[in-house]
């Protein structure tokens, strides 16, 4: 500890932002997450039993990752050493395996060695933890956002137990806020502030089951707001909006929301919901989401899901996905939202969609010898003496353009990938070929 960090240190957490200094200190303090630090909880048995094993906590930011591993260092008999991802390498790694072995073997006392936004961590650095994991030198606490089975080692996952944590409640994040404003010793008390039901309401609601951003919110609204005839500070709804001006969306977009928004985006065009569709769309856009992405969903969309029910919607969603190459944002969110409804409002059909799908698997799984003689090429060198090219009927020869030969490879005869809905344009369709079929 060098003279800074000991000043620091003296000064205690007086100077850190409200966040931490709520940050609850034991599981009694700790809110929400029920479903794994409930009473009758494996979480809440392990700590309080101080019969900790390797853990990686998971879930957005301001939902209690860091502050589960505090809790677990207040309460334990074991050493707790703590490293941010981040800033850290495999000398850290080796330090702490080191100090672990040293103190395992002279007084054998157990390391915990929490890990924040552990995902960070390249392949080498999370390799160089497994064997050590292994052996029991040390125990593992992760935090990520990120969803680990994606992001951490597979043998270091297979390790450890994974424990998802959940957005805070609006309940959970405004006992939160409460708890803050009257404690004197950690949180705003001193400053007598009061905030009304409808600016905590407000709060809580558009953190976005961030604590954090709650808190943050709190002491802006409490430090800038000046007191009033009674010398309280008045924490108003107006007041709670200028704190908290753009609404804190869970979404990463290299994350598990990004995911699930887009699938609930594509989901919502394909159920002919037009309303979710848009709001989907502009959450993406809210967060920051390549257009260009977005885009290229609809494309897909419109091709997958309504097909030749309506072949208008894909000239729609391409000319839309030209358009915000070409304008950029913000207007490029008006062709987008018009694609994204005419997408919605589309009638449906998949037909397109599963016969190529089918066709590719027999492609795939069924060899075939030949294409049929009279479908082949007549005018290259010996094509004619081979037989190929005779017997052809030129469709345009007869009624309705169109005469009944075969065309399906003898291994496939009879096969149908294309089977016509009766939605929207494919219901002309269907019947067109039904009366081709019926009048020759």
């Amino acid at each position: 500890m060098d003279l800074f960090e000991y000043n620091r240190s003296l000064r205690g957490s007086g100077d850190s932002p409200l966040a931490a200094r709520m940050r609850p200190k034991t599981l009694e303090e700790f809110v929400g997450q029920e479903h794994i630090v409930g009473q009758d909880k494996l979480l809440y048995r392990a700590i309080k039993g101080d019969r900790i094993s390797s853990v990686i906590f998971c879930g957005p930011p301001g939902t209690g990752k860091t502050t589960l591993a505090k809790i677990i260092a207040n309460t334990t008999k074991s050493e707790f050493r703590q490293i941010n991802a981040t800033t850290a390498g495999i000398k850290d790694i080796k330090d702490v395996v080191a100090d672990a072995k040293d103190r395992q073997g002279m007084y054998g006392t157990k390391t915990i060695l929490f890990i924040d936004e552990i995902h960070r961590f390249n392949k080498t650095q999370q390799d160089a933890l497994l064997p050590h994991v292994e052996d029991g030198t040390i125990i593992l606490i992760g935090a990520t956002t990120e969803n680990p089975y994606f992001e951490v080692n597979k043998a270091l996952v297979s390790r450890s137990i994974i424990f998802q944590l959940k957005p805070l409640e609006q309940k959970d994040i405004a006992k939160l806020l409460r708890w803050a404003i009257a404690d004197v010793e950690r949180g705003m008390g001193a400053y007598q502030g009061e905030i009304d039901e409808d600016a905590l309401a407000f709060l809580a609601d558009t953190a976005n089951g961030d604590a954090r951003t709650a808190l943050n919110a709190l002491e802006l609204a409490v430090l800038t707001t000046d007191k009033g005839k009674d010398s309280k500070i008045h924490i108003t709804l107006p007041v709670a909006e200028e704190c908290i001006q753009k609404r804190a969306l869970n979404y990463d977009k290299n994350g598990d929301n990004h995911y699930d928004t887009i699938s609930a985006f594509i989901k919502s065009m394909r159920g002919s919901d037009p309303d979710a569709a848009l709001y989907y769309l502009a959450k993406m856009i809210y967060a920051g989401e390549d257009p260009k992405f977005i885009a290229r969903r609809v494309v897909i969309c419109a091709s997958e899901d309504v097909g030749n029910a309506d072949p208008h919607a894909l000239q729609v969603a391409v000319a839309a996905m030209q358009a915000v190459d070409f304008i950029g944002f913000p207007e490029g969110r008006i062709p987008l939202a018009q694609a994204v409804t005419y997408v919605a409002c589309a009638p449906k059909s998949n037909a397109a969609y599963l016969g190529i799908n089918k066709a590719l698997e027999d492609v795939k799984n069924i060899r075939i010898r030949t294409v049929p003689p009279h479908l082949k090429d007549a005018h290259t060198s010996g094509s004619k003496e081979k037989g190929n090219g005779i017997a052809y009927q030129y469709a345009h020869n007869y009624p309705n353009h169109y005469v009944k030969q075969q065309y399906m490879p003898d291994e496939l005869e009879g096969t149908v990938y294309y089977e016509l809905s009766d939605s929207g344009v494919e219901r002309r369709m269907k019947e067109h070929m039904r009366r081709l079929k019926e009048n020759t």
